[in-house]
């Protein structure tokens, strides 16, 4: 197994990464390239003392995509960043997976130019795990494309649910499209125009509009709406989790002798909680539909993330997700001819 990791254009530089990386390769035993400028990475491997772990490659890029730049036209005209030359490395199969944190625009645009979607797939989706009272609920799209039309939707449903099954290792999983209400005639136009399309889907387990409070809940496996909605329900519940942590560290610490005294016997309960919640034991989120494993992380991912999102794409990779994805796409299109 072996993972193309970008190490270029994220928020704390290719430090991050490379120990995330290098932690990979000693914890999984996998193989990765690094890509991005070889005389950085080079130091960076130096002091880590992994400099000379012959499972540990670089290949060199020339330059970057930075997150400010339009992604299309980057991608285009910088044939050198590193995530467009990772991803030729992911076309060519001179790696089974590929791993970024840089700009997640860049990352999508690279994905469907160069790697090419699954026949049939009209529209890729970042599938995103989120921790449930239950265990995990997969929301998808979480930010690939601001917009979806109605078949675009009912593709994440199909995706989502093989990610649920292949990766979460949950069963017959429940699909719900996200919604202002539970009843069948609410929604916009969008959401009325999708709902009929899934409920006649048989590939997946309808359960109907399921709202915001329902992915936390853990009613429901697969959450389905646009990438704008997706991307705003992601970004709340990381700021609302560490809002919650923070209140309540900040409650023990003000809350005179008693509170601290309380606050030290839960404290593993505490370290339990926040490690439940914390985004980068979950790695990185997948973008689904590509003809190849892709990982897309936060800009901010440290090392820790890293690590496990290498994991994630190895998983990916050994459970041959891409294959079953364009077989049940497939599958879905025969049925509603």
């Amino acid at each position: 197994m072996k993972i193309a990791v970008d190490v270029m254009g994220t928020d704390y530089g290719p430090k991050e990464l490379v120990l995330g990386a290098v932690n990979a390769v000693i914890e999984y035993g996998c193989e990765t390239v690094l890509v991005g400028d070889e005389k950085i990475i080079r130091e960076l491997l130096v002091k880590y003392g992994a400099d000379k772990n012959p499972k540990i490659t670089i290949h060199h890029a020339s330059e970057v995509i930075a997150m400010d730049e339009h992604p299309a036209i980057a991608v285009k005209s910088k044939k050198d960043a590193s995530i467009v030359v990772a991803a030729g490395l992911l076309r060519n199969k001179e790696c089974d997976a590929l791993v970024s944190s840089g700009s997640t625009g860049a990352a999508v645009a690279s994905a469907l130019f160069c790697v090419g979607r699954i026949r049939g797939v009209e529209r890729p989706a970042i599938a995103t795990p989120i921790p449930s009272l239950k265990g995990t609920t997969v929301v998808l799209d979480s930010g690939a494309k601001v917009d979806a039309k109605p078949d675009h939707m009912v593709q994440s449903a199909i995706m989502g649910t093989v990610y649920a099954e292949k990766i979460l290792k949950i069963s017959q999983p429940k699909v719900g499209l996200l919604n202002i209400g539970e009843e069948e005639t609410k929604g916009n136009e969008q959401a009325l125009a999708t709902y009929p399309l899934l409920k006649d889907t048989r590939t997946i387990n309808f359960i109907g509009n399921v709202e915001g409070r329902d992915i936390n809940k853990g009613t429901v496996d697969v959450v389905v709406c646009d990438g704008f909605v997706g991307n705003v329900v992601l970004k709340f519940g990381e700021g609302l989790a560490k809002a919650i942590m923070t209140l309540i560290k900040e409650a023990i610490m003000n809350g005179g002798i008693l509170a601290k005294l309380g606050g030290l016997l839960i404290k593993p309960a505490l370290k339990g909680l926040k490690k439940r919640l914390d985004p980068a034991e979950y790695g990185g989120a997948l973008l689904l539909g590509i003809r190849a494993p892709f990982i897309i992380c936060h800009g901010s991912s440290k090392a820790k993330a890293i690590t496990n999102a290498i994991h994630v794409a190895m998983d990916f990779a050994e459970q041959d997700v891409v294959s079953i994805i364009k077989d049940k796409i497939a599958e879905s299109k025969e049925m509603r001819n």
